[in-house]
């Protein structure tokens, strides 16, 4: 009688947040599996060299014995990341850029060829790109340099930034660009002062993109560089778990830990970026 008076009058009977307790209580779940791997590297990184698979639950005994020798062992590699990843991005915008403008603003033949081939270029498996640019690189003398990482990761990031930037530049208005070169600016100018300002969120969503690929690259430094003197912290990580094996487990998962600082944190600084950049080339 209640519920039946209820909806007389044009009220609904509340459910909702009663629906909402198992939904909510799900997604607690699987939010506690996804992120438990991550609590566990940092778990085991402030414990004293324990097994990773005997770590206590909780560092009761903390200690930051691994950072400090993580960053002793590692700091030039991660330096050498940061290089290399911020290299790329630049050289990154600076080519994908304007060739993601001109394939939106001028409609040419084969543009549409062109982007399917951008995208065909993402299937390849970057083991294939790695093995052919080692025989180029070794005739050019790129190996075990930084230019050669950088024109490595910038070759693998450039596609993917050209389609996602590309995307959002075909939804300006082309009446924005027009009225610029009306008063007197020429196409380059209407580029520099319209559309990469209105751009932004698109072109920091594949700045980001585009260092994390280069950040977390390893076939390239796996493939590209045998010497310490440039190795990424990737490749850096991987030799140091090759050569501590299962005995001293608080450095390996403390410069695991550290590795994962720039991306988190560029994360979270930029998400209204990414989410405003990546939806708004499907906005007209």
């Amino acid at each position: 009688m209640t519920e039946t008076r209820a909806l007389l009058l044009g009220n609904t009977p509340r459910r909702a947040p009663a629906r909402k307790w198992p939904m909510t209580v799900l997604g607690v779940i699987f939010l506690a599996i996804m992120v438990f791997p991550v609590y566990w590297m940092i778990n085991s990184s402030l414990q004293a060299n324990s097994g990773a698979a005997t770590t206590d639950w909780l560092p009761f005994h903390l200690t930051f014995a691994g950072y400090r020798a993580a960053i002793t062992q590692q700091g030039q590699n991660l330096a050498t990341s940061l290089i290399v990843s911020v290299s790329t991005v630049i050289l990154t915008l600076i080519v994908a850029t304007p060739a993601a403008y001109g394939l939106a603003r001028f409609k040419m033949k084969g543009t549409t060829a062109f982007v399917f081939v951008l995208l065909i270029t993402q299937m390849i498996p970057t083991i294939v790109i790695a093995n052919a640019l080692y025989t180029l690189f070794n005739h050019l003398g790129l190996l075990n340099s930084y230019l050669g990482l950088i024109l490595a990761d910038t070759s693998a990031q450039i596609p993917f930034a050209i389609i996602l930037m590309r995307a959002f530049m075909v939804s300006i208005p082309t009446s924005l660009v027009e009225a610029a070169l009306v008063d007197g600016a020429n196409n380059f100018r209407a580029f520099r002062s319209i559309v990469i300002p209105i751009s932004k969120n698109a072109i920091i969503t594949a700045a980001l993109f585009t260092f994390l690929g280069a950040w977390g690259d390893f076939l390239f430094a796996l493939t590209l560089t045998s010497t310490p003197a440039v190795r990424p912290i990737t490749l850096g990580i991987y030799n140091y778990l090759g050569a501590n094996g299962t005995t001293e487990w608080g450095p390996v998962m403390a410069t695991a830990v550290i590795a994962s600082i720039p991306a988190g944190l560029l994360l979270i600084i930029a998400q209204k970026y990414i989410a405003a950049g990546a939806l708004g080339g499907a906005i007209k």
